[in-house]
């Protein structure tokens, strides 16, 4: 008899092996277990975020000018009680505002305008001085920082005329130009000019001496030593400079039109004087004083945009 004897595949290595398909998963299985990861490390970093956050901070940066302005209102607040019924207290001034500010562009006259036109009148008359002092000021300045001979001759006068209050300037305006809005022009012109001088030389002479030393190798033009060379590295002292004469001009128009007169906010200020209206005095104070803070924020966004930091290695 001859006995059969049946081997399995995997006994028998000889004997072909059946086939069996593979099972691959479900698409929602595969999905799930890819995105797995990526969800863990979402919510990690959700939960880091929320651990990172300075609450600490923020409450820092914001209770301190509560508290100023806080303070502040509570002084006007004890101020108009002891004084009785001639100083205004803050409710009465903030119901004023808001009827000021209701329509703060009406035009009832040559003279009796919003306190909108107002403050628009007396930008305008800032621009207008301020740009004439910044078109020969900063020129002005690449010169003297450029020249040891015109820096010389310069620094006297600059010396003796710059520490002189910008409003014994207005009488010789009125002399010279026979009219209050150009005499009040020139004295912006004169109150701004100084420091976009002063400062733009400094600039200057504080260029390294290899740039100028590069120049002289490469025989620049003094034209292109000033716009490709000095330029670049005088601008942020310029800008500087313009901050700081935007600020000067803003606080002199002011002054100087209390005393010239027509339409401006510092008129606008001596008018409500006259009528007794400390309300709308107080009003325009805080008005010139945001619309020098706004002056001043946008002027330092600006140079600080155009102030590089060098890169240690």
């Amino acid at each position: 008899m001859v006995s059969a004897v049946f081997h399995s595949p995997l006994e028998n290595p000889a004997l072909p092996s059946p086939t069996v398909p593979l099972r691959e998963p479900k698409p929602a299985m595969k999905t799930v277990a890819a995105n797995a990861p990526v969800a863990a490390v979402a919510v990690d970093r959700a939960a880091a975020t929320r651990q990172a956050f300075d609450w600490r901070a923020l409450w820092l940066k914001i209770l301190p000018p509560v508290f100023g302005i806080g303070l502040l209102v509570g002084i006007w607040a004890i101020v108009a009680m002891k004084t009785g019924s001639g100083f205004p207290t803050p409710v009465e001034t903030f119901r004023q505002a808001i009827e000021v500010f209701g329509d703060p562009f009406y035009q009832k006259g040559p003279n009796d305008q919003g306190i909108g036109w107002n403050v628009l009148l007396s930008l305008q008359r800032v621009a207008l001085g301020f740009g004439m002092a910044a078109a020969v000021g900063i020129p002005l300045g690449f010169r003297i920082g450029r020249f040891t001979f015109l820096s010389r001759m310069f620094n006297p006068l600059i010396s003796l005329l710059r520490p002189v209050s910008p409003l014994a300037w207005l009488p010789i305006g009125l002399l010279v130009f026979k009219g209050a809005n150009p005499a009040a022009i020139w004295t912006i012109f004169i109150c701004s000019i100084w420091p976009m001088i002063i400062n733009t030389a400094v600039g200057v002479q504080r260029v390294p001496s290899d740039y100028m030393n590069v120049a002289r190798v490469l025989n620049l033009s003094e034209w292109k030593i000033v716009t490709r060379i000095l330029f670049p590295a005088v601008l942020p002292y310029m800008l500087t400079g313009v901050r700081l004469a935007v600020g000067t001009a803003w606080l002199v128009i002011v002054a100087a039109e209390m005393l010239t007169g027509g339409v401006g906010i510092g008129f606008w200020v001596w008018d409500e004087w006259n009528n007794l209206n400390v309300k709308n005095i107080i009003i325009a104070i805080f008005t010139i004083g945001m619309v020098g803070l706004i002056l001043e924020f946008a002027l330092i966004k600006l140079a600080t945009a155009f102030t590089f930091e060098e890169v240690k290695s």
